[in-house]
């Protein structure tokens, strides 16, 4: 039976121009052989393919183009055609003219004359160089990314817009003992912690619905049966219409860091806890060692450096807020903030830890001055503290102030003591401050201006230890 990608012989003589006129018009190579490889109808597109010119050809065996060590795979063709059946998109190799090989693919059919008998072959070739390259390039690109995606420490996995993950790399199923068809779609759920699932999903699908890139902790069971925490991050791949197209996401292991850390913290709660011991013992023998009022402005001034070193503690002593820190050191009184106390200005600038000690000092003595003598003394005084930054080019400082108003009469003590060392000596030496205090009759004032390189802490060093 004839196939239906047979070409079949027609009767009429203007039939076989039509079909000649088809076959010498088309851009993919037509060759025509009967049963013996002899090469019948070879058309324009052939000898552009293969070098040959028709009146070269034709006449002649088709092994011409094939390399001698594939002329088992023509003597195979023949044998499938004189048994009626085709070959479609057959990959080979044949010979250019000048000796070149080609890559090829090749669909072969039966021709049948008018009473059915197969006599001969129509064969489609197509130069598949161009293909055979992108193809090629295309496989290394594939290599290379299966060897970046399964040689990086990570976990790392891809989904699609509506968050479907269909990819993992080799490391996540090393880690988490599972398989592909275990995990695809939401899969993934079933190796994380119960205790946290719930609250994984509901941010992740926040952001596959948002296209707003996600990250978040959490621990993941091995094949093992052991939970280990990950640091976790999806970030949206964008089409060209800038639509989500795919999310790229990988998991890092962050256990030892995590312990580390947990450590750290205790040794430094320990560490402030037996620090906090000493204050107690050095308050006790100045308690019984010296009259009560110097006793008790000493151990104002040591909780005060208690109140410095928690802040610092709990921030693992990489710096403190400038406002967190102003805000304890008006803890004697905090009633008072936002009512006759105004803080503004830059209080979530950041200092490193020796500035924050020595500023915090300062605020403390200003605030026990206030509440003893100045504008917080009476029940209509008032104090504004303000923060900012001055980035002049080549010179930024940071500057705090200290207004108060609508107090007692101000004068200007006849004599400086310990607070005035505090507020004034101490931010000069510890941080090249220029130090401005003033004692108008609308109320005292107090400035601090230091370059901003010698306040501003460094993430993670722990400056100024």
């Amino acid at each position: 039976m004839a196939g239906d990608n047979e070409l079949r012989l027609s009767d009429e003589d203007s039939d076989d121009a039509y079909i000649a006129a088809i076959v010498n018009h088309s851009s993919t190579a037509i060759v025509s052989k009967d049963l013996d490889g002899t090469v019948r109808v070879w058309n324009s597109a052939a000898e552009e393919t293969f070098g040959w010119q028709g009146s070269e050809i034709i006449g002649r065996s088709i092994r011409a183009i094939i390399p001698p060590d594939r002329l088992d795979e023509e003597e195979r063709i023949l044998s499938e055609i004189a048994a009626g059946r085709s070959l479609l998109n057959f990959e080979t190799v044949r010979l250019h003219k000048e000796g070149a090989s080609i890559p090829v693919a090749i669909s072969v059919s039966p021709i049948r004359n008018r009473v059915g008998k197969i006599v001969g072959a129509s064969k489609f070739v197509h130069d598949t160089t161009v293909a055979n390259a992108l193809r090629t390039k295309l496989e290394e690109s594939e290599r290379q990314f299966r060897m970046l995606a399964n040689n990086i420490p990570q976990l790392a996995w891809m989904a699609d817009r509506d968050g479907s993950i269909f990819w993992y790399n080799d490391r996540w199923f090393d880690y988490t003992g599972t398989t592909l068809e275990e995990m695809r779609g939401w899969g993934w759920t079933s190796v994380h912690h119960p205790d946290h699932v719930e609250r994984v999903t509901a941010r992740i699908q926040q952001s596959w619905d948002t296209g707003i890139e996600w990250e978040d902790t959490f621990p993941l069971r091995s094949r093992d049966g052991e939970y280990r925490w990950f640091l976790s991050r999806a970030k949206p791949l964008l089409d060209e219409q800038g639509q989500v197209w795919r999310w790229f996401g990988t998991n890092t292991d962050i256990t030892q860091q995590r312990e580390s850390e947990q450590k750290i913290q205790l040794l430094m709660g320990e560490v402030n806890h037996r620090a906090k011991n000493m204050i107690a013992v050095v308050q006790g023998l100045v308690a019984r060692t010296a009259d009560k009022q110097f006793s008790a402005t000493f151990a104002n001034r040591l909780q005060a450096l208690a109140r410095n070193q928690d802040i610092l503690t709990k921030r693992n002593w990489d710096g403190a807020p400038i406002g967190e820190l102003i805000r304890s050191q008006l803890a004697a009184v905090g009633d008072l903030v936002g009512v006759r106390i105004s803080l503004d200005g830059a209080l979530d600038f950041v200092l490193s830890p020796a500035a924050a000690e020595t500023i915090g000092l300062a605020i403390h003595e200003l605030s026990t001055n206030a509440a003893k003598h100045g504008a917080l003394s009476t029940e209509n005084g008032k104090v504004a503290i303000s923060c900012s930054v001055d980035d002049a080019p080549g010179q930024p400082r940071f500057i705090i102030e200290w207004r108060e108003f609508d107090g007692p009469m101000v004068r200007q003590p006849s004599q400086s003591g310990f607070g005035t060392v505090m507020i004034d000596r101490n931010p000069k030496l510890a941080l090249g401050a220029e130090v401005a205090i003033g004692y108008p009759a609308s109320g005292f004032f107090w400035r601090l201006t230091a370059p901003l390189d010698r306040l501003r802490a460094v993430p993670g060093s722990a400056a100024g230890l």
